[in-house]
């Protein structure tokens, strides 16, 4: 398994990216195909955390690029800042 985190700091309204990307981008995780999971989690103090979970690479970096089109043209007011992007393969679960 692969999965990729994104951290958005600077976000201006919590409940509204929310609600954006639950109308709108979580349809979009659930047509990438080897999707295991994906949650959107707010952190707190203008921080949203993003963390997806997928059968393979090629799902984990296919996230990455909806992701990075959809903040583009949906949440570019919502979410000022650039993400900080990890990825890797799943070592270890529970």
């Amino acid at each position: 398994m692969y999965a990729a985190v994104r951290r958005y700091e600077g976000v201006t309204d919590s409940a509204e990216a929310a609600r954006i990307v639950k109308e709108g981008f979580v349809p979009l995780m659930r047509q990438v195909p080897g999707l295991v999971a994906y949650y959107w989690i707010d952190a707190g103090n203008g921080t949203m955390v993003s963390t997806s979970v997928f059968q393979d690479q090629a799902g984990a970096e296919e996230s990455i690029s909806r992701a990075s089109d959809f903040v583009r043209d949906n949440l570019a007011s919502l979410l000022p800042n650039p993400p900080q992007v990890m990825a890797g393969e799943v070592v270890a679960s529970a």
